[in-house]
């Protein structure tokens, strides 16, 4: 009995020292794991909080006027079609980061996304470009359960794509590439609104001949999935990493507007 005293007492006389030190130090003081917490519920509503989504078409034509010379653009001679820039939630902030996407998450559809959703950078490969839209954009969208994970995700990008086949809208209303035609907002409006509803987006770079060339179309898309999501403030398109507003603006209504032709030779300069 004496000699588990004995014992006790020694135990003792090292724990509570031990326990004294650790009241001292700064990483073991607890008082502010309630505001971590409801930090990190913000941060989910904050990350979970939109209402819009933009469904992002672009056209090869007119890409690679804008890009610095020092970045060689291709464009494949496949692609003579609108292709697919991104889908984006709007006014999605914090989003996870951590989401990382894989060759193998996209295996089974590599061969479609290359041919509806290609990057024309050559320093970018295909995969790099979907990556980047997935950890700036899907990583947003997959708090909705059609599209949280990367095969959904850029499944849905590509049944919107073949739903919203502007380049077919376009034909049959008399819109066709042209260095020489140029067209009026409304036309091109007027176009389109029957596939993709009033609230979409015509954007325009202008090139070194201070012309006005359609660059892309932006296509209003509700949480559901549904047309009719009114127009928004377009640095909310940014995603986690807050970059800067993406090249384009508004075509603007009284100026001739460029459907330049593709040309896969010189792609940066398709009329000459």
């Amino acid at each position: 009995m004496l000699g588990s005293q004995l014992c006790l007492l020694v135990l003792l006389g090292a724990v509570v020292p031990a326990l004294q030190q650790r009241d001292q130090w700064p990483s073991l003081d607890h008082s502010n794991d309630y505001s971590y917490v409801r930090h990190a519920e913000e941060v989910k509503t904050t990350f979970c909080s939109w209402d819009c989504l933009k469904f992002t078409l672009q056209w090869p034509g007119a890409f690679c006027t804008y890009l610095n010379e020092k970045a060689k653009c291709v464009v494949q001679p496949e692609i003579n079609t609108w292709t697919i820039h991104g889908l984006w939630p709007q006014k999605a902030y914090n989003c996870c980061g951590c989401w990382h996407l894989f060759p193998s998450d996209l295996e089974a559809l590599e061969k479609e996304l290359s041919q509806e959703w290609p990057s024309f950078v050559k320093s970018k490969s295909y995969f790099q470009f979907w990556k980047m839209e997935w950890l700036k954009h899907g990583v947003c969208a997959a708090c909705v359960e059609g599209l949280n994970s990367p095969m959904k995700y850029f499944t849905l990008c590509l049944k919107l794509r073949q739903q919203f086949n502007i380049t077919r809208t376009l034909s049959e209303g008399n819109v066709v590439p042209s260095c020489d035609r140029p067209y009026k907002l409304a036309e091109l409006k007027e176009v389109l609104t029957p596939l993709i509803g009033e609230h979409h987006e015509i954007q325009c770079i202008t090139d070194q001949k201070n012309r006005e060339l359609w660059f892309q179309v932006k296509i209003p898309l509700s949480r559901n999935l549904t047309l009719g999501c009114p127009q928004q403030d377009p640095t909310a398109e940014r995603g986690p990493a807050q970059s800067p507003p993406p090249p384009g603006h508004p075509c603007p209504p009284q100026t001739p507007i460029y459907l330049v032709p593709i040309d896969h030779q010189n792609p940066r300069y398709p009329c000459g």
